[in-house]
């Protein structure tokens, strides 16, 4: 895992290698075991390394094989990478390296820009050839790991982060309405649209090719589809297929790392699934909590310990009082590579200081939700075949009135998920819902903030659930049996086999954060503070009638999957404030 960037000049002009160096800076948090650069000619990369697989300085990066005739920089893991290895070899390819990073050059230089339909991981990546002029960038199915860039001034440049691309002093910091919009309604901004006008993101299971004049094709190398096989199965045959399929996932994310692999384990189902494949008594688990609201408790110590004790784990549990809540905000709000609303985000930064001290990898349970029918809202949307009503944090009517005019367009979030559920190759309205949930808003939700709150710690987070080969079989799972139970109901089954039943019976839980969600005391002061803000009011985003409304009563206005909007408004100005536009 690490953190990535490069330029690339179309005008013939040398890649500027303190431009290198400013974005390097920014990702130092990601990698911090070793940073290196490297330039030829019109490009420049630069990488900053977190040592999971070849700890030695052979798999450094940027990685140069000069006998190909490639460099690349890469941030991920590839889980085939020793079977790859072994093929390669057949075919006559020498390694210099242990590691995942030499592989995918090896692959790219063997299959071209077809090298990503064999790999199994997590990655985004740019590989520079040195003959040809040419550089290419791709990235996972899911968008596990993060890829900006912008494309301007005769140049392009990327990193892992948005905060990297804008300390080059160079990019148009203006905010894009359409991604306004689906941030403030969807609470996530598909690529390849960022918050901000003169950034993309390359989206997830897609590639690009630039050539030295600046001139690109691109491809997409991987679709769901979200239909049943020609030969029906048994639910029997689904679960069997289930287990084994994930016990794969499962097995992999642990042994490929030259380090300990612990788990964040919440006390859900999913955590506590993992756990229980991977229980022994050298395991080590980690779970946070926060102080307890009149409206909420603030931890689910009382399922985690139990799956702990259960499991025979070397557990560990961090309780944060609010004061450490309040003080450490603005921290992990700027650790977001783009504005994200959820409560947990808080939560996952500060457990990720803590993991970090002990483990450099952790899996969590992230994606088994989305893949699985697990939420409130997917029990909702299949019993009544509508989308909107259930999810979005507001309406357009709403996001009208939350924003001044100069924002104002479209119902871009509406047309976005109209377009989605469209799609072919999905045979109920379901299936399209939870394909849609996949590939497009689970990616720059919860995937992102884990991605972004662990790296912050340089810390490592694996998701089995988003192994493709078992996303794939789960789409094909009917309907009638995937949302047994109140969803889930595959995993909940496998769970039975190796947990408690308190904990698969329980209510669905979220991670708790009650001081966001039920806004008063210090933390209402700390949001007026932040909206009523003369950076705020000069900013001129939001309609000043609608900022009042909401103080009159903080906890009276909730979105359907009940996050607090004036935390909403709150953590988008303080993510702007922080990034000093």
């Amino acid at each position: 895992m690490c953190g990535i960037c490069g330029e690339l000049n179309f005008n013939g002009q040398p890649a500027n290698l303190s431009l290198i160096e400013k974005m390097m800076k920014q990702l130092s948090r990601r990698g911090p075991d070793h940073g290196g650069s490297f330039s030829d000619g019109a490009l420049a990369f630069g990488h900053r390394r977190l040592s999971i697989i070849d700890l030695s300085t052979k798999a450094h990066q940027p990685m140069i094989d000069s006998n190909l005739g490639l460099s690349i920089v890469f941030n991920g893991t590839i889980y085939n990478y020793k079977e790859l290895r072994t093929e390669l070899k057949k075919l006559g390819y020498n390694f210099f390296s242990e590691g995942d990073t030499e592989v995918i050059l090896k692959a790219f230089h063997k299959w071209g820009t077809n090298c990503v339909e064999k790999l199994h991981g997590m990655f985004a990546f740019a590989i520079w050839n040195h003959q040809t002029q040419q550089l290419f960038l791709a990235r996972d199915r899911f968008g596990i790991k993060p890829l900006y860039y912008s494309q301007q001034n005769q140049k392009l440049i990327f990193a892992s982060t948005l905060q990297a691309l804008v300390a080059t002093g160079e990019i148009n910091t203006q905010i894009d309405p359409i991604a306004l919009h689906y941030h403030l309604t969807i609470h996530a901004i598909p690529a390849p649209h960022s918050l901000l006008q003169g950034i993309q993101k390359l989206a997830p299971a897609s590639w690009l090719l630039f050539d030295r004049a600046g001139k690109s094709k691109s491809g997409i190398y991987w679709q769901l589809n979200a239909v049943r096989p020609e030969k029906a199965k048994t639910d029997q045959e689904w679960l069997d297929l289930t287990r084994e399929t994930l016990k794969k996932a499962v097995e992999s994310h642990e042994v490929i790392a030259d380090v300990p692999v612990g788990v964040l384990l919440s006390g859900g189902v999913d955590s506590s699934l993992l756990t229980a494949m991977l229980a022994n008594e050298n395991l080590l688990t980690f779970s946070i909590g926060f102080e307890d609201t009149e409206q909420e408790k603030g931890n689910e110590f009382d399922y985690s310990d139990l799956v702990a004790k259960h499991c025979k784990t070397r557990h560990h549990r961090l309780l944060i009082p609010n004061k450490d809540v309040l003080a450490r905000l603005p921290e992990a709000v700027a650790a977001m590579n783009e504005p994200m609303i959820s409560h947990d985000v808080v939560a996952f930064y500060l457990l990720s200081e803590y993991v970090s001290q002990h483990v450099k990898v952790v899996q969590g349970g992230q994606g088994a939700d989305e893949v699985f029918g697990g939420y409130l809202y997917h029990q909702k949307m299949y019993q009544n075949n509508t989308f909107e009503p259930f999810y979005f944090d507001r309406n357009h009517e709403e996001f009208l009135e939350t924003v001044s005019p100069a924002f104002h367009g479209e119902n871009y979030s509406r047309q976005l998920v109209e377009k989605h559920l469209n799609l072919p190759n999905a045979e109920e309205f379901i299936d399209q819902v939870l394909r849609f949930d996949i590939t497009t808003l689970l990616v720059d939700d919860p995937v992102k903030r884990v991605d972004n709150m662990t790296m912050a710690w340089g810390l490592e987070s694996r998701v089995p659930f988003l192994d493709h080969q078992l996303v794939e079989l789960a789409a094909q799972i009917p309907p009638s049996f995937k949302m047994k139970d109140n969803g889930k109901h595959p995993l909940k089954a496998l769970a039975r086999e190796l947990l408690p039943s308190q904990v698969i019976d329980r209510p669905k839980g979220y991670f708790p954060m009650p001081a966001l969600r039920y806004v008063k005391g210090e933390f209402e002061e700390f949001m007026k503070e932040i909206l009523y803000s003369e950076t705020c009011r000069n900013r001129g985003l939001f309609q000043r009638s609608y900022i009042d409304n909401l103080f009159q009563n903080p906890n009276a206005r909730f979105s359907p999957l009940m996050s607090n909007k004036l935390w909403h408004l709150a953590s988008l100005e303080l993510w702007l404030q922080l990034l000093y536009i």
